[in-house]
């Protein structure tokens, strides 16, 4: 109990949990005998990778953020896997003649003498987080006794000399397809029919990466295969067909979204991963500053009035949202949310997900959220006419109402919303602040090298009034998968609804002039904000260019 206290103390004094918070906590590990900290992640009062951080820092052990990490195949095949998880550490790499591993608790000597009694080397150990340690050890070993694309090319060699594949061979081949995507921890799956063969690419950080190519004659079993797990008619092929299933894979459910297409050669399948799970950030773990962050802080402890974050698909909009809500104190105010679908389990706050097929859609929550006593309302998007009323209507009845909406920056959302018939007084009097956000890449921190810049690419900087004289780049090694790039950061812009701003939106000035105006008192563009982490060696100018134009 000593070592939970502390713990506990820790993350009190870095103002990580209040008072009341731990208060709770003790009342709950009374009743289910878990520990403390354990206690703290499950309620959300704080995260697993921030109590692996704390317990790393409480030991001056390293904390390593598995997500990040590229896991050595040479590492793990040292350790059997019911080794590794019994004394519960995953292998992490082999680098001068010592293995480095993982554990979730600092005094965990039997991982230490275990690896040093099978291998004969040294050990050097970090601290990682225990929700993501119990995913990546299943993933890692589970993908080392069996690797993907020997399995594939064996399919491969038999549908060439059979012509046509067996069953068994279309359920295997659709499967590895879908776990490699798991594995690379894509996004979306592309499988895309070719006159020849059918190729099938990932899309990973945003962007695509070619997987596989794949037998032609394997294509409309796969495609029929998928339909069937998606509920989609097999026959119809003439006409864009939408679906959706789950994937149990390794004890871990993930919902896939299905879109086919007719193309000239066969039909074009996508498939959006949603994993269900992933890390909550607090805000300052964003990717915004310290003076942006506050500001945002502060925003999220208003009593009433509408918050916008924009961005297209795939921009983190989600997670800044989940981030955002762990900035309102969950045990004062009233929570509710629909989602589509819910990515995050939070404690103390009261989830929904949208039905479609059920009528239960972001307007009919909106409505009859408003009995339910509400403080504070999440919807997911602003889609519609109905729903964008009922956001404003909310907000002007005493409500903070959090929303997303897909625009290409903060200022254009102005418009998209007089668009949808929202009344520009009603507008103006209760828009707090709009969020434009994309998701950069960061250089690979295994093959990153420091050069100098050149004039052009002084240039890029010098429109900001940056200066910058050295960045880095990577040549691309195995470990990110020779992209040069591993994990993603946000660059941002906060357009804060200031008396000025609302007057010109009631007078329906345009929006290149409230974006100027809102840049002369302070506001940092997108692409600014992309060049200012170009400049630090976070991520490059291509980089920045790709993603903000």
């Amino acid at each position: 109990m000593a070592g939970s206290v502390k713990i506990g103390d820790i993350l009190k004094s870095k103002g990580l949990v209040t008072d009341k918070q731990l208060d709770i906590a003790f009342i709950q590990h009374k009743v289910t005998g878990d520990l403390i900290g354990d206690v703290l992640v499950k309620l959300g009062f704080v995260s697993a990778r921030e109590r692996g951080q704390i317990l790393a820092e409480q030991s001056g052990i390293e904390f390593i953020d598995l997500e990040e990490y590229a896991i050595s195949d040479e590492a793990l095949g040292l350790v059997p896997k019911d080794v590794a998880i019994k004394n519960e550490f995953v292998p992490l790499d082999i680098e001068d003649g010592r293995v480095s591993i993982g554990i979730t608790e600092p005094g965990n000597i039997m991982a230490i003498d275990t690896v040093t009694r099978i291998t004969k080397k040294q050990v050097k150990t970090f601290i990682v987080d225990r929700d993501t340690y119990f995913d990546t050890i299943e993933k890692a070993y589970y993908f080392l006794e069996n690797p993907i694309y020997r399995e594939m090319d064996k399919i491969t060699r038999s549908v060439q000399s059979t012509g046509a594949p067996s069953g068994n061979e279309l359920v295997s081949m659709s499967d590895m397809v879908i776990m490699d995507g798991i594995r690379k921890n894509a996004t979306d799956i592309h499988i895309t029919p070719t006159p020849d063969v059918t190729q099938v690419f990932y899309r990973v950080d945003g962007v695509l990466q070619f997987g596989h190519c794949l037998p032609r004659a394997i294509h409309i079993g796969i495609i029929s295969r998928i339909k069937i797990l998606g509920h989609i008619d097999i026959a119809e092929t003439r006409l864009p067909q939408d679906g959706a299933f789950s994937f149990d894979f390794l004890s871990k459910s993930y919902d896939l979204r299905v879109s086919t297409i007719p193309t000239i050669y066969g039909e074009n399948i996508v498939l959006r991963i949603l994993s269900g799970k992933g890390t909550l950030l607090r805000m300052e773990s964003l990717g915004f500053d310290a003076g942006e962050t506050a500001r945002l802080r502060n925003l999220f402890q208003k009593p009433f009035g509408v918050i916008l974050l924009t961005g297209p698909t795939g921009s983190g909009k989600t997670t800044t949202l989940y981030s955002a809500l762990r900035e309102v104190n969950l045990l004062e105010r009233n929570v509710l949310t629909v989602e589509d679908p819910v990515e995050y389990k939070l404690s103390f706050v009261k989830q929904t997900q949208v039905l479609e097929r059920a009528g239960y859609d972001f307007a009919l929550a909106g409505r009859n959220f408003m009995r339910q006593d509400p403080d504070v309302i999440l919807l997911g998007e602003i889609r519609d006419e109905e729903t964008a009323k009922i956001a404003i209507r909310a907000s002007i009845t005493g409500h903070l109402v959090i929303s997303t909406l897909h625009t290409n920056d903060a200022v254009t959302s102005i418009p998209r919303l007089i668009d949808l018939n929202v009344d520009k007084y009603l507008l103006s009097s209760s828009l707090l602040a709009i969020i434009s956000q994309r998701l950069v890449r960061k250089v690979c921190s295994y093959c990153k090298t420091e050069y100098a810049y050149s004039a052009e690419e002084k240039a890029y900087f010098e429109e900001f009034g940056i200066g910058a004289d050295k960045g880095c780049k990577s040549t691309g090694c195995p470990r990110c998968n020779h992209t040069g790039y591993m994990g993603r950061t946000i660059i941002g812009e906060i357009l804060m609804v200031d008396d000025e701003v609302k007057e010109m939106i009631y007078e329906g000035v345009s929006a290149p002039a409230i974006k100027e105006r809102a840049v002369a008192k302070g506001m940092r563009p997108l692409k600014h904000h992309g060049m200012l982490k170009a400049s630090q060696g976070m991520t490059t100018i291509e980089e920045v260019l790709r993603v903000a134009g």
